[in-house]
């Protein structure tokens, strides 16, 4: 007899519980695996409690470039086949592997919270094997790779640092430089490895704050992220 009793109240809090996860969309995406770009190429980590800035010696960088989550599915293999992708635009990763210093952070709103960079990505000077070694030492644009569960979207935060010997400070105006030029050697066709890519460029005004407040090495930004969507073709 109690037993069914219970019942209703039992179909009531389910009904509560699934109207919850389909008005609530980040609710959703945190319960369900991976759908890349289901939902759209990307969403908004402050929507959940995230941010646009990483975590950088208190202050942050900002997350100025996104890759969409409807971009071709080995494009947002993060720690595989996007290196492909990396070659082709010019960069890859770090010198013969190593990394000097502690990883930087991001929150993404995917319910995970503040989660460790998975690669931080140099400019080769047109050597994908040895060119980052150059550019550990001569300094040059860079990126952290974060990815957002539930959309799949690469998050980078992307700058242009100084040679070594300044400890690699970020230039004036690193940040809006390092995204205009990693974007601009984007766009297009480009090909590494027999692999073929058009890459289209997107601004998204609204995402970041314009100014300097917040910001590490305190860099005044623009306040712009570019919205990156990869093909791979025949």
């Amino acid at each position: 007899m109690y037993l069914l009793a219970a019942v209703p109240c039992v179909l009531l809090s389910l009904g509560l519980n699934l109207a919850l996860v389909r008005a609530n969309p980040i609710v959703q995406r945190q319960r369900t695996t991976q759908q890349c770009g289901q939902g759209g190429p990307y969403f908004d980590p402050r929507d959940n409690g995230g941010s646009m800035l990483d975590a950088s010696a208190g202050l942050g960088e900002p997350l100025n470039v996104i890759i969409s989550g409807q971009s071709s599915p080995n494009v947002l293999d993060a720690t595989g086949k996007f290196l492909n992708y990396a070659n082709a635009i010019g960069f890859s990763y770090e010198c013969l592997g190593f990394h000097i210093g502690n990883p930087q952070q991001a929150n993404l709103g995917d319910g995970r919270g503040w989660v460790n960079q998975t690669a931080v990505v140099r400019q080769d000077y047109g050597n994908s094997v040895f060119g980052t070694c150059e550019e550990s030492v001569i300094g040059g644009n860079h990126f952290r790779i974060y990815q957002q569960q539930g959309s799949c979207a690469l998050f980078l935060a992307v700058s242009i640092e100084e040679q070594a010997s300044t400890n690699h400070n970020i230039e004036p105006n690193g940040y809006d430089a390092g995204r205009d030029a990693l974007v601009a050697g984007a766009i297009g066709e480009r090909e590494f490895d027999g692999v073929k890519y058009t890459t289209t460029a997107q601004t998204l005004e609204g995402l970041l704050p314009v100014g300097s407040q917040g910001i590490n090495h305190d860099i005044a930004i623009d306040g712009n992220v570019v919205l990156l969507t990869v093909t791979i073709h025949d």
